[in-house]
């Protein structure tokens, strides 16, 4: 073993400790999922249960509505995260490529809106979603979780537009292509190492979402989403923490999945976006 091997021992030891501790509320979490109340009390920092049972996961599969809960939060998730990319790759190729007035001011404002909590604009949009009746319905649920501007993956695909060669829409422009044609035929395609950045984020984030599930299904408990049905766990005296335990690993794993097999997708699309 040279010096150099020697030398970085110590670096992979701390990198070692601090991964454990990442991982451990998750590993802590799907341990007591499958204790029983007694056990997980008794035995809280055990991890490897004594007699594991999937008692918890059936209790919030079926009892807690988590398999419906499950398929709204697909369906939410994957029309958001689609809608997301297809608007804000539009907005990104304007500003990224063409040459409007004004546009550095438009890019200053929507950089000054990233600073509104979302707390402000759910009134707003909780009006205009009820006044098209589409109040306690997952569409409802989709636009206003989509409908705002995205402005993370507007410049993300803004940056990526403006690095692009010009000589691809010259080329195209004299074989008659308009700009429409340009964008699906050519920029669109070439961008998705950036699109599928965007659409992994806010897949991820819609999965996670809370607040407008829970405002635009108050009518209707059967269209919740997994984040908002972690709350019947929580009854009045007592607090079904193997219960809550199943459920989070139910609401967590899938993405967890979606993230590892997408991560390289992830990482070319923010390098892309931000080079040169």
């Amino acid at each position: 073993m040279s010096k150099h091997d020697l030398r970085r021992i110590p670096v992979h030891i701390i990198l070692v400790v601090v991964c454990l501790a990442w991982v451990y509320p998750f590993i802590w979490m799907l341990s007591t999922s499958f204790k029983n109340t007694r056990e997980m009390f008794t035995s809280i920092l055990t991890l490897i249960p004594s007699e594991p049972s999937w008692d918890n996961y059936e209790r919030a599969w079926v009892s807690a509505k988590f398999g419906q809960y499950t398929v709204n939060t697909l369906l939410v998730s994957l029309a958001v995260a689609t809608l997301v990319v297809l608007v804000s790759s539009l907005a990104g190729y304007a500003l990224g490529r063409g040459s409007m007035p004004g546009k550095k001011v438009i890019i200053g404002i929507l950089v000054a809106t990233m600073f509104l909590p979302k707390g402000y604009t759910i009134l707003p949009t909780y009006i205009l979603i009820n006044a098209i009746g589409l109040n306690n319905t997952l569409f409802g649920v989709i636009l206003a979780e989509a409908g705002p501007a995205h402005i993370v993956a507007i410049l993300l695909f803004t940056g990526y537009f403006a690095n692009l060669p010009r000589e691809l829409e010259e080329a195209a422009m004299m074989d008659g292509a308009g700009h429409w044609r340009i964008f699906w035929r050519i920029m669109l395609p070439l961008s998705k190492p950036v699109a599928a950045t965007n659409f992994l984020f806010n897949f991820l984030n819609a999965w996670n979402a809370f607040l407008i599930p829970l405002v635009f299904t108050l009518g209707a408990p059967d269209l919740r989403t997994l984040g908002v049905g972690m709350y019947a766990f929580f009854g009045e005296n007592a607090i079904d923490w193997t219960g809550l335990a199943a459920g989070g690993v139910i609401a967590v794993l899938p993405i967890i999945v979606v993230f590892l097999f997408l991560q390289r997708y992830f990482v070319e699309g923010i390098a892309g976006a931000v080079r040169g």
